[in-house]
């Protein structure tokens, strides 16, 4: 098995603008955007790679990669005698091609060439913004087990939750017999639900029917992939594996922990607050599977003062004399005194001001980064490099989507985001 898994190469996409998170991908992609305090998205695929012993990775990039760069070629360092990597492969021109990749399909396609320089039996491919701890040995083991030529990963959905998501119809055997990517139709989805066979063999019981939602995330035998990819379909979840049915032999593998798709700023607001919870869905503290991250050498953080309930808080951060209820900060956060912070994410800083710095951004009205003093703040997501003058209230309780303050702030999906770089005037009201 150890010999299987080291012929398996990683594919994690990377490569989508990200619309639905935005004001957080206005100057990022979806995989660089901050997680749970220290982490970066993208840092959650590859350190279920590493944990599933497999090292060989392809990080496939399009817009606003900067920053993804950055932390990847900073964070993943591997030793020459493993033979492991991240390497980013960024779209580009060819002879045969000059535009960008027109989906996850197309963007596999356009890589294969690059595939092929090191010997590989199978491709796993992931998403590069989705919030799970998965060992992929065991979704590899099924795969050969079964003599697959590809096998999805699929979650258990209760069917009044699965908007927006790919469904499969699986048999008895887990062999996929139908995939219908985003249904709406209700006869449709009650026709998708697992059979009782099915359900009895699930280690968590049901009192709603359930179906089997995928997770983006295939495993392919390489010579099945060359030739699903052998035509111009250019996404997997709509056309390559709708089309596949009938031809190759598909199976599912269910996985039943948690897994959340950071696709909207709700859920991702939401799957951040979850972490601050006494027992959080997702746990980081596995010692046995850690994630990993960049190392930045910051200090230890400083609480003086602060009434704390429930906070994940960065390295770096200094918090003063605050009443913080839910909330996650960032690396380098800086909160001054007499803030109330409700339900809110911080993101932190890219960098610490200099007394020469600090004294400049003053005589120009500038506010410290981070939140001046005596700001409330409720329901509301700060973003990197944010300059929050004195007395700010923002609360997005009861408020429209939109844009506030010329674009300052952002309601979105009910949460009120500061975006990265932006400066509220002390007394800022929204």
């Amino acid at each position: 098995m150890i010999e299987r898994r080291n012929k398996t190469l990683a594919v994690i996409m990377g490569g989508g603008r990200g619309t639905r998170l935005s004001p957080l991908t206005l100057e990022r992609c979806k995989p660089a955007v901050p997680l749970a305090g220290k982490y970066r998205l993208v840092d959650i695929p590859i350190s279920n790679c590493i944990n599933s012993d497999i090292n060989r990775i392809f990080l496939l990039t399009q817009f606003q990669t900067a920053s993804l760069h950055r932390h990847v070629q900073n964070t993943y360092h591997f030793d020459p005698f493993g033979g492991g990597f991240v390497d980013i492969m960024s779209a580009e021109q060819t002879e045969k091609s000059v535009d960008w990749y027109q989906g996850t399909a197309d963007a596999v396609r356009r890589n294969l060439l690059h595939f092929r320089s090191f010997p590989h039996d199978l491709v796993l491919i992931l998403s590069g913004d989705q919030l799970y701890r998965m060992d992929f040995r065991e979704i590899i083991e099924q795969h050969l087990r079964t003599g697959a030529d590809v096998t999805i990963a699929a979650v258990p959905f209760p069917v009044s939750k699965v908007d927006g998501l790919g469904l499969t119809q699986v048999n008895d055997d887990l062999s996929i017999a139908r995939f219908v990517e985003k249904p709406k139709d209700p006869a449709v989805i009650a026709s998708l639900a697992l059979s009782p066979a099915l359900e009895a063999t699930l280690k968590t019981p049901s009192v709603e029917k359930r179906c089997l939602a995928s997770m983006g995330i295939y495993v392919f035998n390489r010579a099945a992939l060359a030739e699903a990819l052998d035509n111009t379909m250019t996404d997997f979840g709509k056309e390559v594996i709708p089309g596949l049915l009938g031809k190759k032999k598909i199976y599912a593998h269910i996985f039943e922990g948690y897994w959340e798709d950071i696709g909207t700023v709700r859920a991702f607001f939401e799957a951040n607050l979850a972490l601050a919870q006494p027992l959080p869905p997702f746990n980081f503290f596995d010692a046995g599977a850690p994630i990993y991250t960049q190392d930045r050498y910051l200090p230890a953080s400083k609480l003086n003062h602060c009434s704390i309930n429930h906070a994940v808080i960065g390295d770096g951060s200094i918090l003063a004399d605050s009443t913080i209820k839910r909330c996650v900060f960032g690396i380098r956060s800086f909160i001054d005194e007499g803030c109330v912070l409700e339900d809110s994410i911080v993101m932190g800083s890219d960098y610490y001001e200099t007394d020469e710095q600090l004294a400049a951004n003053t005589s120009k009205g500038r506010p410290h980064l981070g939140l001046g003093k005596g700001c409330r703040i409720k329901g509301a997501i700060i973003d990197k490099n944010a300059r929050i003058g004195a007395g700010c209230v923002l609360d997005a309780t009861g408020k429209a989507d939109g844009k506030y303050i010329d674009g300052a702030v952002v309601i979105r999906d009910g949460v009120l985001v500061v975006p990265k770089g932006a400066t509220l005037p002390p007394g800022t009201v929204v």
